[in-house]
């Protein structure tokens, strides 16, 4: 055999370099989606094992939706790849690259074992540059192709090592073999294959046999004139040792999936749920559909499902010629490759080999498929194609007229394919340069109308994916995914009428469930988002929540593990103020998922919500051991620590607030929250550095303008405070709390009485109820020298609050004071007045030592104002945490139907959660009634 040269390797790595450099602009796309960017199992977070447990799209094998592709190997190469680039799509399409050159390598290397020098480089040059192979190379998720190939070209060639020089049996070779079957098997379960193809070449190759040698042999065997020969005695020995490996692959390999298939609808495979004969006739038809593509590659299309192929109903269709053309033309080859040992022969039977095992899977013609033509499945037949070709190149080629012709040719294919091949590469830049480029080939496709609508959509160009979605319900109008995607684009525009139509539409294309018998008929999982996306419209109308309820519980009846029904169900739950059925539909769904970061986190809130913080906290906990990056819960764990008030807490709601800060940079919240931790430590530095990055992140930031302004104030700082309480008021000027430290501060330490006064009449303006500025106004009238008008203030102050005993107090000094004046003769107005023991003040902000100031802190989730909570500082429920309800982002019938959206929704307040401070609040509480402006 002759080895391949280093510079045949670098000519055949170039060559592959230049067909697809470009392809590293291109971004994740189709599958890639599901397989790359909602994949979880790609993340450092998740442990290993779970790549070992879930399926190909991160999806737990033992659930019903799963698609039972168990790839591991190929998703720990994608893992490797996030720890490299996290989500940069060059460092994949670059490994891709690589890969492929990697098979053409050793693709030359197996040629080499049948075909001469030249005619294995024609090969594996036509190999390397085929346009059927962009699927598999420039899309992502085709590296399962790759690596499968990898190890069963390895795997063969290890094979071929297992007959030493004296014919006899090498064993080392052979268990290699079978670990790199496994190996090709766990990257994609097509890798299997090579078992039958190590077969083929061990009998009529490395053995030389012929099917009449075959015959006769067994003949003899039979009519007992003889035993088997040694020779097959040989064969036959090192066959059941591959036979049974291969068994036992295929055993395990059904444990994985729980012996259960996966679940396809009629508009993956429509054949698949037609009536004989067109079942048959039609899968028949798709080979020479394939064979098509290997030798025309000129229209590619990344999706053949639906109505891309229409079906052959009838023995009259002509299509069926082309059927058994190619039947006869395989038929020919075998009958060739079979009754002769030439070496012509040999090669035609272990491209035949190449070509038929390994679609065998893929074919549909021993069990249905989730798709109709896959390009990329056909990465390994066409092999078995390039060595046809090649060989058909040597033949000819050493024909003395035809010799440069057949050179010409060659070049001209080689040139043309990788053209193709380089120009194909651009379509994969983009969605909606994909599903665009495949709408020229075929119009009939309604998922390729539904995938250009979610790249505008992406793009939040809703009408123009409008236009797409309804065209796509008009190719297929029984298109159930089409119906969804209408009624949430029509959502997205604030049609809510035109939404739930549609929706209702796609909900009576489901199948009915029959009243008293089990429903029994198997439904894509996505589907059944129907009910979950009908549920979040009509759930914002609150006169329709019991309805929203029914269609959670109608999608749990008709599939028992849709883990997304219960948690959409808990989440309205909460709203209904069923809190203990919605902790229950959280723990169902944490029994089928309790790995789920964002469950834990949801139950959490449920225990909030149902005044048990202990156990909120430890949920909250939960979450973070399962994704110690999860944003929201380290946001409101740290905020629940915050509110308890407890200072052991202080540390790690500390830690978990800058945590967050360093996952979201650009959320003020995060900042303020760390300010207000500084404040209770009284560490004044730190809270007005964090104040001072909340509000240099959000302008205008109430709460955090407020508290800086408190704290200048506390720390005797009053002129610094002035400056923040114009801004303050400048973007809120309705702030009532903010006037009166304002009245406070010019009043009592800028001797402004006049600025006082402005700022407590603007407080009467907006609410003639206000107790604190009426009295603080009294306060400015006495400042004034004019006691009846201060007299008369108190007098209303009083008749507003007739239990405030420092407003009856002040009165009382008011009067006594003008009795005075009034028996010394003096005027009781025009002049400074002063009390010798007692002073007139103000009722501030500061009023009430320490206690008053911790009250006065705003944004806190007990205390007064909760300014920040009104921002953004909340608690989010779980919709938001799993996008929205998780089930409102269907965007088609494949496994794309994930969208991640993560948005804010409030729930109530945490209250009473201050119960150790009680005795201080008693304190507040009286004082609050008066300070209070908000």
């Amino acid at each position: 055999m002759a080895v391949v040269s280093w510079k045949e390797i670098l000519f055949l790595t170039g060559l592959v370099v230049g067909c697809y450099w470009n392809s590293l602009s291109c971004g994740f796309v189709f599958d890639d989606v599901s397989a790359i960017l909602d994949n979880k199992d790609l993340r450092p977070t998740t442990p290993i094992r779970n790549l070992f447990l879930n399926d190909f799209w991160g999806t737990p094998m033992a659930e019903e939706r799963s698609h039972k592709s168990y790839r591991p190997l190929t998703v720990l190469t994608f893992r490797l790849n996030y720890l490299v680039s996290e989500l940069s799509a060059a460092s994949y399409h670059l490994l891709n690259i690589v890969l492929h050159g990697v098979v053409c390598v050793l693709f030359l290397r197996v040629c080499r074992l049948f075909l001469d020098k030249t005619s294995s480089l024609v090969a594996a040059l036509l190999f390397a540059v085929h346009p059927i192979h962009t699927e598999a190379v420039t899309g992502v998720v085709g590296r399962a192709e790759l690596l499968s190939s990898i190890f069963l070209l390895a795997a063969f060639l290890a094979y071929t090592k297992s007959t030493g020089t004296d014919h006899s049996i090498v064993w080392a070779p052979i268990a290699l073999t079978v670990v790199l079957v496994a190996a090709a098997t766990l990257c994609k379960e097509q890798g299997i294959t090579v078992v039958g193809i190590c077969c083929v070449h061990e009998v009529f190759v490395a053995q030389g046999f012929t099917l009449p040698m075959l015959l006769d042999t067994l003949r003899q065997v039979l009519q007992g004139k003889d035993g088997f020969p040694y020779a097959v005695l040989q064969t036959l020995l090192k066959l059941i040792v591959l036979v049974i490996s291969t068994l036992l692959l295929v055993i395990i390999r059904v444990q994985v999936i729980q012996s259960q298939l996966p679940v396809f609808t009629r508009f993956d495979n429509p054949a698949a749920v037609s009536p004989t004969p067109s079942r048959q006739l039609t899968f028949n038809f798709l080979l020479p559909v394939n064979a098509w593509l290997l030798l025309n590659p000129s229209e590619l299309c990344c999706d053949w499902t639906m109505g891309t192929i229409p079906l052959v109903e009838s023995l009259l269709d002509f299509r069926n010629l082309a059927t058994l053309m190619l039947y006869t033309f395989l038929g020919l080859l075998a009958h060739h490759s079979l009754r002769y040992r030439h070496t012509s022969a040999k090669t035609v039977i272990m491209a035949l080999s190449l070509i038929v095992l390994p679609f065998v899977p893929a074919s549909n013609l021993f069990f249905p498929v989730g798709f109709v033509v896959a390009e990329r499945v056909l990465y390994v037949p066409s092999m078995g194609f390039c060595v046809l070709i090649a060989h058909g190149f040597k033949i000819v080629s050493h024909t003395g007229p035809l010799k440069k012709i057949s050179w010409l040719m060659i070049g001209v294919l080689l040139t043309t394919h990788a053209v193709k091949t380089f120009n194909r590469n651009w379509d994969w830049e983009s969605e909606y340069t994909l599903f665009t480029s495949a709408l020229k080939v075929n119009k009939n496709n309604a998922k390729l109308w539904n995938n250009v609508g979610h790249a505008l959509e992406n793009q939040n160009n809703y009408a123009m994916a409008l236009r797409y979605f309804l065209q796509a319900t008009h190719v297929q109008p029984d298109d159930i995914g089409a119906h969804m995607n209408v009624g949430r684009t029509y959502k997205n525009l604030n049609r809510s009428k035109e939404a739930e139509e549609a929706y209702l539409v796609a909900k009576s294309l489901m199948p009915q469930v029959i009243p008293g018998k089990k429903y029994a008929t198997r439904v894509a999982p996505n589907h059944l988002n129907v009910y979950i996306n009908l549920a979040n419209l009509i759930r914002a109308n609150n006169s329709r929540l019991e309805e929203a309820d029914q269609l959670y519980r109608q999608a749990i009846s008709m599939r028992p593990d849709f883990k997304q029904a219960y948690i959409s169900r808990g989440e309205l739950l909460l709203k209904m103020n069923k809190l203990s059925e919605a902790r229950d539909a959280y723990l169902r769904a944490l029994e089928l998922d309790g790995t789920n970061a964002d469950l834990w986190y949801n139950l959490a809130i449920v225990n909030i919500e149902m005044k048990d913080p202990s156990e909120a906290l430890k949920n909250f906990n939960h979450a973070l051991e399962l994704n110690p990056r999860h944003k929201l819960a380290l946001f409101n764990s740290a905020l629940l620590m915050q509110e308890l008030g407890e200072p052991k807490f202080w540390p790690e709601a500390n830690r978990r607030f800058l945590t967050y800060v360093e996952e979201e940079p650009d959320d003020a919240n995060g900042y303020f929250n760390l300010g207000m931790l500084a404040m209770d430590a009284a560490e004044n530095a730190a809270a007005e550095h964090w104040m001072r990055k909340a509000i240099g992140l959000q302008a205008g930031f109430r709460s955090a303008l407020f508290n800086l302004a408190l704290l200048y104030s506390q720390s005797k700082r009053e002129v610094d405070a002035l400056p923040v309480l114009d801004e303050l008021l400048h973007h809120h000027p309705e702030h009532i709390k903010g006037l009166i430290l304002k009245g406070d501060i010019l009043m009592n330490h800028k001797k402004d009485t006049k600025g006082a006064k402005v700022c407590f009449e603007r407080i009467l303006r907006m609410d003639p109820t206000n107790v604190q500025g009426k009295h603080n106004l009294c306060v400015v009238y006495f400042e004034e020298r004019d006691l009846p008008r201060a007299e008369r203030c108190l007098e209303e102050t009083l008749a507003l609050a007739p239990n405030e005993e420092y407003v009856r107090r002040h009165l009382s000094i008011v009067r006594s004071k003008m009795a005075a004046m009034s028996a010394a003769g003096q005027p009781i107005s025009g002049e400074r007045v002063r009390t010798s023991d007692e002073e007139v003040k103000p009722q501030g902000v500061n009023e009430g030592a320490e206690e008053v100031a911790e009250s006065e802190k705003e944004g806190r989730g007990a205390d007064v104002g909760k300014e920040a909570v009104g921002e953004k500082n909340e608690r989010k429920s779980l919709a938001e945490s799993l996008g929205g309800g998780g089930a409102e982002q269907p965007k088609s019938v494949d496994s794309r139907q994930t969208e991640q959206q993560t948005r804010g929704k409030s729930t109530k307040e945490i209250k009473d959660i201050e119960e150790k401070r009680a005795a201080a609040l008693k304190r507040l509480e009286e004082i609050e009634r008066i300070l209070s402006g908000d």
